[in-house]
This record gives structure tokens, sequence and C-alpha cells, in this order.
């Protein structure tokens, strides 16, 4: 039924955003469909093709279809696509298109750019936008050039020119989609590819407004926002976390770390510290690591990475905020203060909010992940960890889903790519509004 003339539907930027990756989602659901998108010419059907097209729009990189195998070039070409989009961001590729067609960018497009890209301020927008997409550009470029000077070694110019490029948008982006069929697996023990595939990963996940933050300040006076400062010191702490952590656990597994050399055993420690980032590939096979070790990537995958980057999870600077506020409860101290600034009520409350969202997301994936499926529990605690965070890594179990559980994980790994930010967004733009009535205040037992 149509309303009056002239009326519209007036979407919230929230609101917005999410429409914006919905209705990415379904168009590479219908072009995935198709039978040009796979390599037999049989279309892979609907729930299949929604699965990948969400994978591949939320980053994440869980697939029930193997990407160098079982699509064709078109599927590839879409998926690549896919990954670009989410990647960098709805509002961020809208921008791009207005920017080419020579549109003007208004008070509501800078509204949605600045929540899609966790920036502060609305001033500069639109400049900040052409320097992120340039500084994407640049970096994916180059990787993809790294990459295909090195695999021509291997294979024919034009197919190493392809794996680079679609590696390279893969690794900044954060997706761990591959054309390999079992990841880097088989180059574990290769430095120039751990190195290259490490760095655009790492790049990828401190998020946009930090590599101009820190681009702008070089060579300058100018001071490392807070912002900055939380996010490189926090991802440097969890690599090195990370790499201990993995190295400790796998140093004697002959499935994974047992059987490479040290500066093997180092390097693949490294890499499995950096992918749990929300990254998705591996060098060694997950399915075999460890239970404890198991778990430990599973904490490394609920942070994730940080606001305004490819990568998900709950983000680095909110895992701050948490731990700072118990600090704060824990040392007696009225303020949460970080590198002598103090976050405000909201900030805090916020980060707490998307914590335990975060936490009851996953907790009711695997619940009904149990339900529908007959996998190990910690194989399916694990994929409803992969799926939230956007990451892809898993313990060989999401080929196997039923079509309940791969529509379950659907679900949580859209609500993982687009879940908190819409949370944060909500519970930023709510002012709190003075109660027309005040309630006696009164205490309740608490631990």
């Amino acid at each position: 039924m149509n309303g009056p003339r002239g009326a519209h539907i007036n979407l919230t930027p929230a609101q917005t955003l999410v429409l914006g990756f919905l209705v990415a989602i379904a168009v590479g659901t219908v072009l995935l469909t198709l039978p040009a998108a796979s390599a037999d010419g049989e279309s892979m059907g609907l729930v299949n093709a929604l699965f990948e097209a969400t994978s591949a729009v939320c980053v994440t990189g869980l697939v029930v279809v193997d990407t160098g195998s079982e699509l064709s070039l078109f599927g590839q070409l879409v998926i690549m696509a896919l990954i670009q989009i989410g990647g960098l961001g709805i509002m961020t590729m809208s921008t791009l298109v207005a920017l080419i067609l020579g549109k003007r960018i208004g008070l509501k497009e800078r509204i949605l750019i600045q929540r899609s890209m966790g920036y502060v301020n609305l001033a500069g927008l639109v400049r900040l936008t052409r320097y992120v997409l340039f500084i994407a550009a640049v970096i994916q470029g180059t990787g993809a050039l790294l990459l295909t000077l090195w695999w021509a070694r291997q294979y024919p110019l034009g197919q190493a020119a392809y794996l680079g490029i679609f590696h390279s948008i893969s690794a900044f982006n954060n997706a761990g989609f591959d054309l390999f069929g079992v990841s880097l697996e088989g180059y574990v023990t290769d430095p120039y590819v751990n190195i290259v595939m490490g760095a655009l990963i790492v790049i990828g996940g401190v998020g946009f407004t930090v590599i101009v933050d820190v681009l702008s300040a070089r060579g300058t006076r100018k001071k490392l926002s807070l912002h900055t400062r939380i996010v490189l010191r926090t991802t440097a702490v969890l690599l090195l976390v990370g790499f201990l952590g993995f190295l400790i656990l796998e140093f004697s597994n002959p499935a994974t770390l047992g059987q490479l050399p040290l500066g093997g055993k180092v390097l693949a420690a490294a890499f499995q510290s950096i992918t749990p980032r929300t990254a998705g590939f591996n060098t060694v096979p997950i399915d075999q690591v460890g239970g404890a070790t198991a778990l430990f990537l599973m904490l490394l995958m609920f942070v994730g990475g940080s606001p305004g980057a490819t990568a998900g999870g709950i983000k680095t600077t909110t895992l701050v905020a948490v731990l700072s506020a118990v600090w704060a409860t824990v040392s007696g101290k009225g303020e949460v203060v970080i590198f002598e600034r103090r976050l405000s009520r909201d900030t805090v409350d916020r980060a707490l909010a998307i914590f335990f969202m975060a936490l009851s997301v996953v907790t009711v994936t695997a619940v009904l992940l149990l339900v529908t499926e007959t996998e190990p529990f910690l194989d399916i605690v694990f994929e409803a960890m992969s799926a939230f965070g956007t990451v892809g890594l898993s313990r060989g179990i999401t080929s196997e889903l039923s079509t309940a559980g791969r529509l379950i994980v659907t679900v949580t790994m859209f609500i993982g790519r687009v879940g908190p930010l819409t949370l944060a967004v909500a519970l930023a733009q709510r002012q709190r509004s003075r109660a027309e009535v005040s309630y006696p205040e009164e205490k309740i037992m608490i631990g």
C-alpha cells in the first residue's frame, strides 16, 4: 500500500547500514545462485549461495563450497567484489560511486560514513574517505604485486597475478578466502608469504582512522590520539601473547608445530597469532590443534580487530574499556582512566553492553548448533565463535553443517559484522532523557 505522495521512509543511520549489508548479501546470493558461478555449471543452491555471500560480505571466510575448485572464475570474482564491499564498508563504497558520478555528499551521508568508519568527527569526512580509498588501493596493490612476484616462480604470470590480487584483497579485508583449498598450509615455512600476508592482515585490522592518524603524525610533533595509542598497544600485546601462547601449547604437537624446525615453529606460531584477529587464514591445520590451543584461539577471535577496520570481534578498544572499568572498580577508583585520559561513562556503558551482547550471541549460537548438529562440543563452540568474530577459522565442520546449521551460522556472521556496530550507534545516538518520576534508590548484594 502506497503512502502519501512525497512520503519517504526515514531510516536511522544504523538501519541504513544494516539495510546496505542486507542488499549486498541479497545481490551476492542471486549472483552465486547462477549456474555460471559454479565450476560444474550447476547452481550451488539458495542456502549455499546465501552462506557464501554472507561470509564474503561479512568478511568471514567460512565456506561450504571450495572457492578455488568449486567456483568458476565468475563466482570467484563475485566473492572478491563482495569481500571488497564488505571490508571497506557499504558507505565507503557508496561514497566512491557518488564521487565518481559527481554527486554531492549531504549531511545524512556524512553521518553514515562517520558511523560506518567509527570516526569521531563529521569534519573532513569526504576528504578522509578519499584518503581511505587511496590508502586501501595502494596497500592492496602493493600486496598483490609482492605476492605476484613470488608466485610467478611457481605459476604462469597470469595465474600468479590473479592469485596475488585475490589473496591480497582477502588478507587486507581480513576475509580469509583462499584459492588453494587448504588455506596457506603449503607455505607454513615460507617467510615471504607469511610476512606479506601477515602485514596485510594486521594493517587491515587496525582500522583506517589509525592508519590515517599515524601517517599524518609522521615527521611532525603531532601526538597520536588516545584511540590510536590504545589500538596499537593492544594489538602489539595481543600479537605477542598469541605468539607465545600458540608456540608453547603446540610446540610438541606432531600434527602442527612438532615436525617443523625451530625457525618454522616460530614463523607458524607468529602467523597463527595474527590470523585469529578475524583474518581466517592458517598455515597449520586448525582441526589438529589441542583443546587448550583451540580455547586460546577462541579468546583471540572474540576480541578481533579494531573499530573502523575490516576486522570483526568485539574490538580491541572495547576490551580495553571493559578491563579498565573492571580495574577501576576493583581498585576503588571512581573513574576509568587510560593513558592519563578519562573515559566517559557513556563510552564504558557501551563497551560493557557490546561485550555482554557478543557473549550472549556466541552462547545462543553454540546452543542452537549443539541442537541441530552432531559434531563434537569443542568444534561447535569454535565454529560459533569464528562466525561471530567473522574470523573464518574452522575445525573442519563447516561443510558438514546441516541446512539449519548453515542458516544459524549465516545469521551469526551477519550479527558479528553489523551487530556490535549497530548497538554502539544506537546507544551513542540515544540521549538520556530526564525521567518524569525519580524512583528511590536501594542497594542489592553483588558478588
